[in-house]
């Protein structure tokens, strides 16, 4: 009787073990492709995330610009600009440059810089 048990386990542990062995090799394989999956999808997230910042800091950009050639006609138009006023344009002026925007601004930059600059409580005929 144990040799009969002894002989059908020698031939049922190769078979065991190789079952076990192909369910092992089968989900490492499965590991694989989940991981490749996530990285994929990984890769698609942060490209879509990056296009999204992109897109917000050049509306952040245009939206300056506006603004800054808005300050731009109103002091020219006056011949001078207030000291806040002048403060906000360099702050504006600066986070426009950061975010890669320059030419005509900086030009219009240079044209507020020449402006009498108006300070708090003086009048028009100081």
């Amino acid at each position: 009787m144990n040799s009969v048990l002894l002989q059908s386990y020698l031939i049922a542990l190769p078979i065991v073990l190789t079952a076990l062995m192909g369910y092992v090799v089968w989900l490492l394989q499965e590991q694989r492709k989940q991981k490749k999956t996530d990285g994929i999808e990984r890769d698609a997230r942060i490209e879509q995330e990056r296009k999204q910042r992109e897109a917000n800091s050049h509306g952040t950009m245009l939206l300056l610009r506006v603004q800054l050639i808005e300050y731009h006609d109103k002091y020219m138009r006056l011949g001078e600009i207030p000291s806040y006023a002048y403060e906000n344009f360099n702050e504006m002026y600066d986070a426009y440059h950061k975010l890669g925007g320059n030419g005509m601004v900086t030009k219009m930059k240079q044209e507020i810089e020449e402006l009498h600059l108006k300070k708090k409580g003086q009048s028009n005929y100081e």
